[in-house]
């Protein structure tokens, strides 16, 4: 018979719910993970894999970014996972984006970062585009997985490495701790976490509509291989206004009004230039925002032409689309949150799409607080 009794039971096989699987099964505890889908299939995978510590809010974010980096690389070694990709390269297009990297470059979170001259930056990477650079910043501190392929293989390595349990294709009806009722029968737990993405209407559904939330549906690209290999993800003047690491320092505003002059499609359409290598040479770029209670499922041409029009000022033609698809995630007043509905009950939302960047440090925290173990993150 299958065991029905837990130390720790996880709701969402999520990145988030994964990452409080580990946390839990590093401290010697039987986890159990319950997921309604067969396999991973929401903002975990539909994401760029881009863990991103560089631009992400100054504090208690960057620091969990850093956390995460690093526990993303251990993992990544151990549980056969690929880091595509190490390092950032933000190109300043305009000088008055050479300023705010400047003001960055004047922060703690700057750390190991350098700033490049136009020259050297297109020595380092190699652009086409017809549009100017004015300089970079380069940071050695993100790494990039396929987060299609990581995310399962995670998962795997949980069950086999640390003995999780995964209950797939069930759904959680109810939960009055320690019983989790699901369609599948009911399991007992100590402690249960519930990560739910972007579901506002299942568990716990009065609780997140205090919160506030809206969801946020983005659009992404793969092209096919360029014929060259860049040296690290790329982000453009786009990513200094969206980014709060970089758009709450007071040199942003000026580049936000030009901006706004000079792109206001782009900015009317949340869009910010990433582009990420996969092992096959193609490439990942997006993305866009709109926020709606439902947003559509409906992509947009246009929405489209305009990411491709940023990648080509400074990468040149774009190679052709191979794959289009768009994602959704929980979006907030707060980067995350933790809730307590019952002392034996957490429920863990990330709410600003950075749940790969920041999720471990997240975990451990949750965890540890509940067990009384110190974290790496202070919170």
């Amino acid at each position: 018979m299958p065991e029905t009794s837990f130390d720790v039971a996880i709701v969402g096989a999520g990145i988030i719910g994964l990452a409080h699987a580990l946390a839990a099964a590093r401290l010697g505890k039987r986890v159990v993970v319950i997921d309604r889908d067969a396999q991973a299939n929401g903002a975990s995978i539909r994401n760029f894999g881009f863990v991103t510590v560089t631009g992400q809010e100054r504090g208690l974010t960057w620091r969990r970014a850093r956390r995460t980096r690093d526990i993303w690389a251990e993992v990544a070694a151990q549980a056969g996972i690929a880091i595509e990709q190490r390092g950032l390269m933000l190109v300043a297009q305009r000088p008055e984006a050479l300023n705010v990297i400047h003001a960055f470059a004047e922060t703690e979170m700057a750390e190991g970062c350098m700033i490049l001259s136009a020259a050297d930056m297109r020595a380092r990477f190699p652009l086409h585009g017809a549009g100017t650079v004015a300089g970079a910043l380069w940071s050695p501190h993100d790494l990039r997985v396929e987060s299609r392929t990581a995310i399962p293989r995670l998962a795997k390595w949980l069950e086999e490495r640390w003995g999780v349990t995964f209950r797939r294709q069930t759904m959680v009806r109810d939960i009055a701790a320690p019983a989790i009722v699901t369609s599948n029968g009911t399991l007992r737990a100590d402690f249960i976490v519930v990560c739910p993405g972007d579901d506002f209407t299942g568990l716990y559904a009065d609780r997140i509509a205090a919160r506030g939330l809206t969801r946020c549906r983005l659009q992404m690209l793969r092209l096919a291989d360029p014929g060259m290999r860049l040296p690290g993800a790329l982000m453009s003047d786009l990513s200094l206004v969206r980014y709060l690491g970089y758009a709450a320092l007071p040199e942003a505003a000026s580049l936000r009004a030009l901006i706004e002059a000079e792109q206001p499609d782009h900015l009317a359409n949340g869009i910010h230039l990433i582009v990420v290598q996969s092992a096959d040479g193609s490439l990942v770029v997006g993305d866009s925002h709109h926020y709606a209670e439902t947003p559509g499922p409906f992509a947009s041409e246009e929405v489209d032409r305009l990411i491709l029009q940023e990648y080509a000022a400074l990468l040149g033609q774009a190679p052709p689309v191979l794959e289009r698809w768009t994602g959704t995630y929980a979006s907030g007043p707060d980067q995350s949150f933790v809730d307590a509905p019952d002392p034996a009950v957490r429920l863990v939302m990330v709410t600003s799409g950075s749940g790969a960047s920041t999720g471990f440090a997240i975990a451990e925290d949750v965890i540890g607080k509940f067990y009384d173990v110190d974290q790496e993150v202070a919170a």
